[in-house]
């Protein structure tokens, strides 16, 4: 038999959950030799809150979806299936299909450099109406036209002697209008 890596579908919001539950039931079962890995897809983003503050946190990939890496037989599959909020693998015809080595390494954002890309979250968007907070034209309102999240950059329109004149302001210097 081969180790595969395969999908398990749970409940949304449980991948957590059903990782410990289903490595207690590993252990209680003496399914070691056969249930090798158990990981849920996720990666690093770094939100940029309100005064430029950079947060990084977690970001489940996909939700309600755990890979585990197993040799498939009837002991294994009965182990998995029947851990607590687990609700299936991913499969044709009920049959659990094993990922190939590209696919989980596109589940698990892996490149050949072995370094999972960051990404940045910020609450702009092209169309959001923010106001200068710092800088010679704090207080005026504008409106973003242009975002661009690896710089930490936001180019914003706004009204200056009757005109339209864009400009390009750092995420700290501006606030979005509620």
């Amino acid at each position: 038999m081969t180790k595969r890596w395969y999908v398990v579908h749970t409940y949304s919001g449980y991948e957590k959950k059903v990782k410990t539950d289903l490595e207690h039931r590993i252990e209680t079962m003496g399914m070691q030799d056969r249930i090798f890995d158990i990981e849920i897809p996720i990666e690093s983003v770094t939100e940029i809150k309100e005064g430029g503050k950079r947060e990084t946190k977690d970001v489940k990939i996909f939700p309600g979806y755990v890979l585990v890496r197993m040799e498939m037989d009837d002991d294994a599959w009965t182990c998995v299936r029947n851990t607590q909020g687990v609700t299936g693998f991913l499969g044709a015809n009920g049959k659990p299909s094993p990922l190939s080595r590209d696919e989980y390494n596109k589940m698990m954002h892996k490149s050949k450099k072995g370094e999972a890309p960051k990404r940045t979250a910020v609450g702009l968007e092209v169309g959001t109406a923010v106001r200068v907070t710092s800088g010679p034209l704090a207080d005026f309102d504008g409106q973003v036209s242009e975002v661009n999240a690896d710089a930490g950059k936001v180019k914003v329109t706004l009204m200056i002697f009757g005109r339209e004149t864009p400009v390009e302001l750092g995420f700290d210097q501006v606030a979005v209008i509620a």
